[in-house]
């Protein structure tokens, strides 16, 4: 991937910031949980910080890709004050090197709208989620997040999405690649704040 890639792609989750603790509330929302293993995973990582400084969940992994982003999680957790408590590794889309029915949560924001960069993989999302485990999978600033937030960034957001080849998804084709992908738990898309796939595992 370009450096400039990169540099668009880290300039996204810092722009996000604001938004990440108004995504974690509804994740928590619909979660039910306070405990478990948590894995954030992709290159648009940042809720997972939100979620520990909530106390959400008692492990914490990023497992970023493309190559190249694990040094800016890194200094991110170091940011944030939570080295020790957040761990950063590189995989891909197969989610390689992450054990199987590992992870009680799995977030995986801007899933679907970046085709250029990596495909999802539900093959791999359902290996790594524990049983009664729940992925939130997708993109969009969620149900939660306020307007005056939003319109901060939003058109600064949009054109950095484009840059880095951001397609429109329509719920339709979501489903068929959803059936299509190997999701064996029970699903269903969440369109309010964007569009989002929760799938539980049985």
């Amino acid at each position: 991937m370009p450096t400039s890639h990169l540099s668009l792609i880290q300039e996204i989750d810092l722009l996000w910031e604001p938004v990440y603790p108004y995504l974690a509330r509804q994740i928590v929302e619909l979660y039910g949980r306070q405990d478990g293993n948590i894995l954030e995973i992709g290159p648009f990582c940042g809720v997972i910080f939100s979620l520990e400084r909530m106390k959400i969940g008692h492990s914490f992994l990023i497992a970023t890709f493309p190559t190249g982003m694990g040094p800016f999680f890194r200094k991110e957790t170091e940011r944030r004050n939570a080295v020790g408590r957040i761990e950063v590794i590189e995989t891909d889309p197969s989610l390689k090197g992450l054990d199987k029915e590992r992870f009680d949560l799995v977030i995986f924001r801007g899933a679907f709208f970046f085709p250029s960069l990596f495909q999802v993989d539900f093959s791999a999302i359902d290996r790594v989620l524990s049983k009664n485990g729940m992925a939130f999978v997708g993109g969009g600033f969620g149900k939660d997040t306020p307007e005056r937030v939003i319109q901060e960034i939003g058109k600064r957001s949009r054109d950095l999405n484009l840059q880095i080849g951001k397609v429109e998804v329509e719920e339709e084709a979501l489903q068929q690649e959803i059936g299509e992908g190997g999701v064996k738990g029970t699903w269903k898309i969440l369109s309010e704040g964007g569009l989002w796939v929760v799938i539980r595992k049985d």
